[in-house]
Formats: structure tokens, sequence, C-alpha cells
């Protein structure tokens, strides 16, 4: 709850800065409910409008796998199958969803901005503008990067593993079904649209003074190993893919950590000395 709301549960007026009536916990409930019948109206519509398309979306999400059967030298032409009389429909249908959230990006943020805005500062709300276009941009970008360089990495990676086994004689050959080949893009491309927002998320604690630079430096090490846990839970159960998420999101950590020096709030005397006793204490024992 925020602090307007504690304060009026004090029965006090809220706090200077906020203009926003108090909310109980079950307006916060039922302003979720909307924010979210929101963004699923916007992704549906958007998706529907896709739907049109599937075939150039498809194509562009299977150029990275059909391109690595070739550079794996695979016999026959690059496919994709189906087992199910419904399955093309099913995956098409994933693949104009996937489109409509990226294209409705926009406004699914503007909603969570608006569900978040009740428990801002008049001042803060001004960065509406910016928190929707840099996390649209954030997440359309994680995707791309996903697109560009993901899947070439982790086709090349699976597909090399075909090929034949001549101590008896036998052929390792992939037969891609294409609802698994779907969903497994989709995993990826909505994995990594979420990891890119990380710098977004440190820039706006850094201004809230929630945290500093000097906080995300000493605690590196531990994201480090938390950023390679994320990737395991937001990719397919392999290490390539896991390594290929779990990299960016280190160098996107650094990154943040340069956003937090140069617009974040500067850390206190307090804080400084905290981190210098910290990186002795490091010394000391290490």
């Amino acid at each position: 709850m925020s602090e307007a709301g504690a304060d009026a549960t004090h029965g006090k007026e809220p706090a200077a800065g906020y203009d926003d009536p108090a909310m109980t916990i079950w307006d916060h409930l039922a302003e979720l409910r909307k924010r979210l019948f929101y963004s699923a109206v916007a992704v549906t519509v958007t998706a529907s409008a896709t739907w049109g398309y599937r075939e150039k979306i498809l194509a562009v999400l299977a150029r990275p796998f059909c391109d690595s059967w070739r550079t794996s030298k695979l016999p026959g032409t690059c496919a994709l199958n189906f087992s199910s009389p419904a399955g093309a429909f099913s995956s098409y249908f994933q693949v104009s969803m996937v489109a409509g959230l990226l294209i409705a990006a926009p406004f699914v943020f503007y909603q969570l901005w608006a569900f978040v805005a009740p428990g801002l500062y008049a001042r803060e709300k001004r960065f509406v503008i910016p928190f929707v276009l840099s996390s649209t941009l954030l997440f359309v970008g994680g995707a791309y990067f996903c697109l560009r360089a993901a899947f070439p990495i982790t086709f090349d990676y699976f597909l090399g593993l075909s090929g034949s086994i001549q101590s008896i004689e036998m052929n390792v050959v992939p037969t891609v079904m294409m609802d698994d080949y779907i969903g497994f893009v989709t995993q990826m491309l909505v994995g990594f649209g979420l990891v890119f927002e990380l710098p977004l998320l440190i820039f706006f604690l850094s201004l809230a003074g929630i945290v500093n630079y000097l906080h995300l430096i000493h605690y590196g090490r531990y994201f480090i190993v938390g950023a390679f846990i994320i990737a395991a839970i937001l990719t397919p159960p392999d290490v390539t893919s896991q390594l290929v998420m779990g990299i960016p999101l280190v160098i996107l950590y650094g990154g943040s950590i340069g956003l937090a020096f140069l617009f974040g709030k500067p850390p206190t005397e307090a804080q400084r000395k905290w981190f210098h006793d910290q990186r002795k204490s490091r010394k000391t024992t290490g």
C-alpha cells in the first residue's frame, strides 16, 4: 500500500505531493484486474490484426532455424511438422499472439504505469511518457536481439548435434514439430524482452533512492549468480540458451551501474562508509 493509503488508514491527510485519493487493498485489486483486462483486450485486437500476416511472421521466426539447417548441411529442406489436424492452426495462433504482444507493448506498459501511478508523487508522474517509450524500446529490442543473435547461436548448436554415428551406421536427424518450435521461440522472445527491462528498473529505483551505484557494485557478484538462475527459469533447460541470456543480462547490469551513477541519487556519507567497510572486510576475509 502507498504512503498515502497508510496515512488515510490513520485518519490523516495524504502525504504532501500525492494528488490521488487513498486506496484500500480491494481498490488495488480492482485496479489490477481492470488494467489486466485492458491489456488482454489490446493484445487480442492486435493479434487479430496480425492473423492475416501469420505466414510472413512465421517466415521471420523460422529464418534463423532454416539458416542453421543449411549451415549444418542437413539433408532435405528445412521443415516444421505438425502431428494433429489443428496443430498448424494453434501454432499460427500463437505466432499471432506474439506479434500482437509486441505491437501492443506501448499500451500494455502504459497500463502498468497507470496501475502504479496512484502510489507515486506528483513530480514522479511526469515520467509516464519516458517510461512507456523506454520500456517498449527495451522489450522490443530484447526480442530483436534474441531473433538476430541468440537464435543463430542456439540453433547452430542444437542442429550441430545431428549427423551420422559411424560406429553403428546410424543417422541422427531432426524432426522438429511446429508447436514445439513456436513454443520455444515464444519463450525465448518474451524472456529476452523481459530481461532487457533491467536497466529501466534500476534507473527508476536509483531515482527513487532505493538503490545507488555503490549497492549495485557491492552486490554485483551475487547478481551474476542470480542472472544465470533467471536465465535458467526463462529459457528452455539447456546450457546454451542459459548462457546466451545470462551473459547479456550481466552486461545490462553493468550498464545499469553507469545509469545509477549518472542519474540516480548520490550515496549518503553513511552509505559510502558502509561500502568502504564492506570492501575492507571482503579483502580481509579473502
